[in-house]
């Protein structure tokens, strides 16, 4: 078992996220507005347009879905869009006031719950209930024991056939690769390598990885894994993304199609796995 961030403070997580919570930079137009809402979902599933598929939004109309650690909203908006009945929490302060500023401009503030709260210790936090899905996308790796989430969830929010849907990054992708030469090659600094890169911002101060091996173990009893795999490799020119203009890097480039989509399957960055509890 990984324990290499156990001793991290909480807060510290917190302070980051607060500081910059994630995506709050795909847009241009004045935050909160329509417009920037818009603009944030429409630049994020461009980017990572396996999320939708990943997700199901349509399929849990009518179900109750608990998201772990929602940030500004952009799947919570897409689950109550679909007819889910959502609660969604997250760590962060600013990222849950966005995210409900984000539920009432779109006229969605009915079918989702949000709450500010510590998944380490979530039962202390929301209702005691069961959801028919749980899901989690690129967060519980960056809490000082993603074990612990998976145990509140598991004792206390799922029923049999409750499906949890989560994604944590892949120790063995192309990003970690380019961290890695990035530093120097440094490998034996790689878990406090892939913390410092893993982010838009640098200087995450938890981010673990995860082997396909090694996620099942992180889920452990209880849960029946439907479904692995991985995807996402970020092919686009950095200096020009952050001006929101989208040139890949030459070696992606002149890349086929299905060599590339082949390339994210094997190495990438996003480790996504589907179960059902039993």
């Amino acid at each position: 078992m990984n324990t290499h961030f156990t001793d991290v403070s909480i807060q510290k997580v917190r302070d980051y996220w607060n500081a910059r919570p994630c995506n709050i930079r795909h847009s241009t137009a004045e935050v909160g507005t329509e417009k920037y809402f818009m603009q944030v979902e429409a630049r994020k599933y461009f980017v990572e347009p396996h999320i939708p598929l990943f997700a199901e939004f349509e399929k849990w109309r009518g179900k109750k879905v608990l998201e772990i650690g929602c940030g500004i909203g952009t799947d919570t908006i897409n689950f109550a869009r679909a007819g889910a009945e959502v609660t969604a929490v997250d760590l962060s302060a600013e990222s849950i006031n966005l995210a409900t500023k984000r539920a009432e401009v779109m006229g969605l503030s009915d079918r989702i719950d949000f709450f500010e709260a510590n998944a380490e210790h979530l039962a202390d936090f929301i209702p005691a209930q069961k959801f028919d899905l749980v899901y989690s996308f690129g967060v519980i790796h960056h809490s000082p024991n993603p074990g612990k989430i998976v145990e509140q969830v598991r004792a206390n929010f799922v029923h049999t056939d409750s499906t949890l849907k989560l994604m944590v990054y892949y120790r063995y992708s192309w990003k970690v690769l380019w961290m890695v030469l990035r530093e120097q090659g440094r490998f034996w600094r790689l878990d406090d390598i892939i913390a410092k890169h893993s982010e838009a911002r640098t200087g995450c101060p938890i981010t673990y990885s995860y082997s396909k091996k090694s996620v099942e173990t992180l889920i452990g009893s209880g849960f029946e894994i439907d479904n692995i795999f991985v995807d996402h490799i970020f092919p686009y020119q950095i200096p020009k993304y952050v001006k929101y203009e989208y040139e890949k890097v030459w070696y992606f480039r002149h890349l086929p199609e299905p060599v590339f989509r082949a390339l994210e399957r094997r190495f990438g960055w996003h480790l996504c796995l589907t179960a059902k509890a039993v």
